[in-house]
């Protein structure tokens, strides 16, 4: 990879004063990822996956965000991944926010709809954190983040493929916090409420306002307001933060 820049850590965390930290988030190319990779870049190298070939990716790009295509279905190719981020620096933060939706009501939904679902807002979730932790611990500090959802705590209509996966990452946050509680190394996750992306534009009209009269604040959340609480949970001042979930959805 190229850009990367000089006077970083090496891998056991050694460190010079002007070593800036490495981030990883994954699915960082739109929607809440590329708020948090912009936030991250004020202070972090950060690195993002994406899987898209749109040419929009060569845009989100400058000297302290990198994009790297990778497939969150494939064990081996995240393990590739993460490797030749490790060439260069320990990665300290891991965001985990690759994620897609197939919606279908349970009974009409397909095996490969099913575990699609799972495979990247769950399992890949697993299989970055499990690359990236041993040279966290030996670096002696790290921060992670796991973006699930509202629907991860409430459930959905049509949803359970999804919700079972952000449920899921719940379920990891807390386990993976007691695991690390003693290592210098916190695990938060985040569950957004309904928030503007592109996905939410997709919304038919009538929905649209349905959704909003249910939601205490009558409106969606930003991007913004996911990614800078991202940004504190990575932070030092975050340090007696773990194992929590926080809601970012308007009150619901």
């Amino acid at each position: 990879m190229e850009g990367f820049p000089t006077g970083r850590c090496c891998w056991n965390g050694n460190s010079c004063n002007q070593m800036r930290k490495i981030a990883l988030v994954t699915g960082g190319s739109r929607g809440i990822g590329k708020a948090i990779v912009d936030v991250l870049s004020e202070e972090f190298d950060v690195y993002y996956t994406y899987r898209s070939t749109s040419s929009e990716i060569a845009k989100f790009e400058s000297k302290y965000i990198h994009p790297l295509k990778a497939d969150s279905h494939d064990y081996e190719a995240i393990q590739r991944v993460v490797a030749e981020i490790l060439q260069h620096g320990t990665i300290s933060i891991l965001i985990n926010n690759a994620g897609i939706t197939k919606d279908k009501t349970c009974r009409n939904m397909t095996k490969e709809e099913w575990d699609d679902v799972i495979s990247i807002n769950l399992n890949a979730a697993f299989y970055y954190t499990q690359a990236c932790l041993r040279p966290m611990i030996d670096g002696g500090w790290g921060r992670i983040v796991n973006i699930s959802s509202i629907i991860g705590l409430s459930g959905g209509f049509g949803q359970s493929n999804y919700a079972a996966a952000k449920a899921g990452l719940i379920g990891f946050s807390k386990s993976l916090a007691l695991e690390l509680a003693t290592k210098n190394i916190t695990v938060n996750a985040i569950a957004p409420g309904y928030i503007q992306t592109d996905m939410t534009k997709q919304i038919p009209e009538g929905i649209m306002t349905s959704l909003l009269e249910k939601i205490p604040m009558h409106r969606f959340g930003t991007v913004t307001e996911v990614a800078s609480l991202v940004r504190y949970l990575v932070s030092k001042d975050s340090s007696y933060i773990t194992g929590q979930v926080f809601n970012v959805s308007g009150g619901l």
